[in-house]
């Protein structure tokens, strides 16, 4: 018993550090092309990645299963792989995602349909508060001792970048001059004045970001700052980020997560906890690619929701959709969404789909303007929580996915996202509370959503407010994805002259339209009803009606163009007409 039991705990192991290398040379190819300015290998890298953990998992399963004298029915031998699986951990640097590992093989091998208190990680079991690494999370340079100009000078020259900043002096001057600025004398030297900063930069898109912490006596400080390239080749810092607000946005949910080389992931989590203490870990650990150990630890905190609170799962307010049916917990910031058995006319999709358009965004670059989402399979909640109204609603519209076993109920498979206001809610309410310049903001901001999302090489397909959300800082995002496609599949075209006088006064169009055509003077009519919204999107986005608009935008994709996204305002940059490479 035990000797299988050994075996099997280390090829368990093995899978998920052939996994964690894998996830680090990416890293490295990141940093490589970042350096090359070799942005579509940053993007192929970026997607790649997402399917790299499953991949092993599915491998590992498949060497498992090869074996068929392993005694799974035997709970003891269960207990003793887990026990030993534990005691190969006791001296490994990525302890807590290899027990998400473990469980995700697990419940496959297995086929539980949710967490087996017994046999799976539903708690960490190894301590990962100090575990050592060959080379620390980050670096601590003592500016009262060495200066601020020589202090950032060898923070930059301790990155290790092979190319060279186009002027890093200039960028250092400009740097101390906005941290001189906006601390109003909160850097005079104290005791142990130091700054701190992770020795790895974050790839993301076509920049590169340090992050780190000023600590000044008791008060701490974090910045981040990007990196990125101009025109002559060279690098140039961009800005430094000070507030929690900006630093946030980098790391938002909507954004594409960061390519990141860390040997201890937990030791780097926790220093980011300390730069964005607003951000539960489950976020961080998704943000820098560990997806599914920041989902494992999703649900863990969900559940202790759970324990601690008792409004039950309602239907969410809005408008329902026509393919998904979505419920809430009033007390908790996120909605469930589950895709419904029979999808409606005028909706030309069926669930496979759907499924395959939330994986489309799962490996695109979010570009802050497309929610996140968690997607579960089997997960139990308790039935007492469930609203009758709900239950029914389930039974009508998704019966597959819906399950009983004793007080639980068992979803079959739901998307996880972070719950915002509708837009069309927002916009409404601005209304009734006659808040025009609240309303025009949010238009203003829808515009730029769906720009940002036509640069990304996305069209999102159904353009109805309903699809967009409002966050808590008033930046609008797209998060129904079942029409979505890529703007270089797509046909813009014009809307053809009629043929006869009495064309534009029929029931039907006079022109042929295939699936993938759009006519963007068409959004005029559904968009644009209310004057107030029309007013405000003719002024800043008409454009949005215009096809050349979006030809113009497929013709750039095309022919290689890569947009450079900024997760930060622009006037925060260092002269906002600082030059980018194409």
């Amino acid at each position: 018993m035990t000797q299988p039991a050994q075996q099997l705990a280390a090829q368990v192991l093995d899978g998920f550090n052939r996994h964690y290398t894998r996830f680090r040379e990416c890293a490295r190819a990141a940093k490589i092309a970042f350096e090359q300015a070799d942005w579509a290998q940053i993007q192929r890298l970026a997607a790649e990645r997402i399917a790299f953990y499953d991949e092993r998992v599915v491998e590992t399963v498949n060497v498992i299963e090869q074996d068929e004298t392993l005694p799974f029915s035997d709970t003891a031998f269960l207990q003793a792989l887990k026990n030993h699986y534990v005691e190969l951990l006791m001296e490994h640097h990525q302890p807590e995602c290899a027990e998400t590992f473990f469980n995700s093989v697990s419940t496959k091998v297995l086929q539980n349909e949710y967490f087996n208190n017994d046999y799976l990680f539903v708690r960490p079991v190894i301590s990962t508060e100090y575990i050592d690494s060959e080379s620390a999370t980050y670096s601590s340079y003592y500016p009262h001792r060495d200066g601020w100009r020589e202090s950032l000078l060898q923070m930059f020259a301790d990155l290790g970048l092979n190319r060279p900043f186009t002027d890093l002096s200039r960028d250092v001057d400009l740097i101390l001059a906005r941290l001189e600025s906006s601390a109003q004398g909160t850097f005079a030297a104290k005791p142990n004045l130091q700054i701190q900063a992770v020795r790895s930069l974050f790839y993301r898109n076509k920049g590169a970001y340090l992050l780190g912490k000023i600590i000044n006596g008791h008060r701490e400080y974090p910045f981040a700052i990007p990196i990125l390239h101009d025109e002559a080749g060279g690098l140039y810092c961009d800005t430094i980020l000070l507030e929690g607000r900006h630093l946030g946005s980098l790391f938002s949910f909507n954004r594409a997560y960061f390519m990141i080389d860390c040997e201890v992931p937990s030791a780097l989590v926790q220093f980011l906890a300390t730069v964005l203490p607003q951000k539960p870990k489950a976020e961080l650990y998704s943000m820098i690619g560990l997806q599914k150990h920041g989902k494992a630890l999703f649900y863990r905190d969900f559940k202790h929701h759970l324990k601690h609170s008792t409004d039950d799962f309602i239907l969410a307010p809005g408008i329902k959709g026509l393919v998904m049916l979505v419920f809430t917990l009033p007390s908790y910031p996120y909605v469930f969404k589950l895709i419904k058995d029979v999808i409606s006319p005028p909706k030309e999709v069926d669930k496979e789909l759907v499924e395959q358009k939330y994986q489309l965004v799962k490996r695109h670059d979010r570009v802050g303007r497309m929610a996140d989402t968690l997607e579960f399979s089997n997960v139990a909640f308790p039935r007492s929580r469930f609203t009758q109204e709900l239950i029914d609603e389930i039974i009508k519209l998704a019966p597959t996915e819906l399950g009983f076993e004793g007080e639980n109920i068992i979803i079959k498979h739901a998307y996880i996202e972070r719950r915002m206001m509708p837009l069309n809610m927002y916009l409404h309410e601005a209304t009734q509370k006659g808040e025009r310049t609240r309303k025009d903001n949010a238009i203003i901001e829808y515009g730029h959503a769906i720009k940002d999302m036509v640069a990304a090489n996305i069209f999102p397909g159904d353009m109805l407010f309903k699809n967009f959300g409002v966050t808590r800082g008033g930046r609008v995002v797209f998060y129904d994805y079942d029409e979505i496609e890529y703007l270089t599949d797509c046909k813009f075209r014009p809307i053809p002259k009629p043929r006869y006088d009495d064309d534009d006064m029929g029931q039907e169009v006079w022109y042929t339209v295939d699936r993938l055509d759009v006519f963007p003077e068409e959004f005029e009519k559904f968009l644009l009803t209310d004057p107030e919204v029309r007013e405000t999107f003719m002024r800043y986005h008409a454009d949005l009606l215009d096809w050349q608009f979006w030809q113009s935008h497929q013709k750039r994709i095309k022919a290689g163009h890569i947009e450079a996204f900024y997760p930060y305002p622009h006037h925060l940059r260092f002269g906002a007409t600082q030059p980018i490479s194409k």
